[in-house]
């Protein structure tokens, strides 16, 4: 009986216990808002809204949750600063049992010019803390990032400024779309389609 039940309902059952982590990279203080750094965050937060997900502070970061098409999205902003992102990541992959492969980082990119999307299944750092505390702490690259360019328009020894700097005004004005596309790029991650670019 019980196994005519599970042929019966086994692919509701699988695609009930589908369970993806997102995670918008950034900082959370506000002196952080609105910066190019912070562009994970922004994300994070145009897909909690379009899915009527409320935060909630949780251990290591805010954290909300909601259904997309069969798929469970635990949706993350961790609260330990980009560069310690990793004990944020890998504690919620253990506390929900997210799979390694059902994992996605949303991260800025100085390597891709503005407005440049990449969705990648795995990969280098690329010189990215973040990523680099990521890579630690799971002890392997072998996850999927969104890679969301934010170029490098900036003199030498100003890296830092460049990336903790507040969005310019034709910047900001182009972000909607940006952000559209990239939201489209998660959504095509959690059907796990071949990455586009």
């Amino acid at each position: 009986m019980i196994q005519w039940f599970r042929n019966l309902f086994g692919q509701k059952e699988i695609e009930d216990t589908m369970k993806y982590l997102v995670v918008g990279m950034g900082n959370m203080h506000p002196d952080y808002d609105s910066t190019r750094h912070n562009i994970g965050f922004e994300l994070a937060d145009k897909i909690a809204a379009e899915n009527e997900v409320k935060f909630q502070h949780e251990n290591l970061g805010d954290l909300g949750t909601f259904k997309y098409k069969g798929r469970t999205v635990w949706l993350l902003k961790p609260s330990t600063y980009m560069n310690r992102s990793g004990k944020s990541v890998k504690y919620w992959m253990e506390k929900k049992k997210i799979q390694q492969e059902n994992l996605l980082i949303l991260i800025d990119d100085l390597n891709l010019k503005f407005g440049d999307i990449r969705l990648k299944p795995k990969g280098s750092n690329g010189g990215h803390n973040g990523l680099k505390d990521i890579d630690q702490h799971l002890g392997n690259n072998n996850y999927a990032r969104l890679r969301m360019g934010i170029g490098n328009d900036y003199k030498r020894g100003q890296q830092v400024d460049f990336v903790l700097g507040k969005w310019d005004k034709d910047e900001r004005d182009e972000l909607p779309t940006i952000l559209d596309k990239a939201t489209k790029k998660m959504q095509e991650f959690l059907f796990n389609r071949k990455p586009r670019n």
